[in-house]
């Protein structure tokens, strides 16, 4: 069975050289330990407060969204991005998530007159659009980070390691003339 150690170990490929800092040094002891580097549980400090912490959990769900298997919320990935943040990241690798939550909060307040993450769902995907396209002050930077932490998240956690993709191990069985109507889930190994 695989766990989160050795999913974050292999994450690094995914992102390659524009990989968030925070996941390279979790990903990196992640390949020199064998033991967990991101363990369950409270981050070791608050990182956000809790608006912030209100806001991280919508957008996550946004990113990876229930659909016929759990979305990001259900696998815990706010609190993972949180925890990531706290024991892995140096304070200036803080500063482009908490400045983009705030020109996230802002736009929101702008534009629809709520709080993002009191906002629609087609609102947050609207806010989330600006931010990726840099239509907010230091959107770019904030939604590439935050999407590869809730990535990051979603895929080394036990719901996205069992229920969103497949495990086979390898060697595995090889099946030459498999027919691609009958693959129903992405595989890894």
């Amino acid at each position: 069975m695989i766990d989160r150690r050795t999913a974050l170990a292999g994450v690094v490929t995914m992102f390659g050289a524009g990989l968030f800092a925070p996941i390279a040094r979790a990903a990196g002891a992640a390949q020199a330990s064998r033991m967990p580097v991101i363990s369950d549980g409270p981050p070791s400090t608050a990182v956000f407060t809790p608006d912030q912490r209100a806001l991280v959990t919508v957008l996550s769900e946004r990113i990876i969204p229930t659909t016929d298997t759990p979305g990001a919320i259900a696998a815990g990935v706010p609190m993972f991005i949180e925890k990531l943040l706290a024991d892995w990241a140096v304070p200036d690798d803080r500063k482009p998530i908490l400045a983009g939550l705030q020109a996230v909060e802002a736009r929101s307040l702008k534009d629809y007159k709520v709080s993002a993450a009191k906002a629609t769902p087609e609102q947050q995907d609207a806010l989330l659009t600006l931010a990726m396209n840099g239509q907010i002050p230091g959107g770019k930077d904030f939604f590439e980070a935050m999407r590869q932490m809730v990535i990051t998240g979603y895929y080394t956690s036990e719901i996205g390691i069992t229920q969103e993709r497949e495990y086979l191990p390898v060697p595995g069985e090889y099946n030459g003339a498999f027919p691609y109507s009958q693959v129903n889930k992405v595989y890894s190994a």
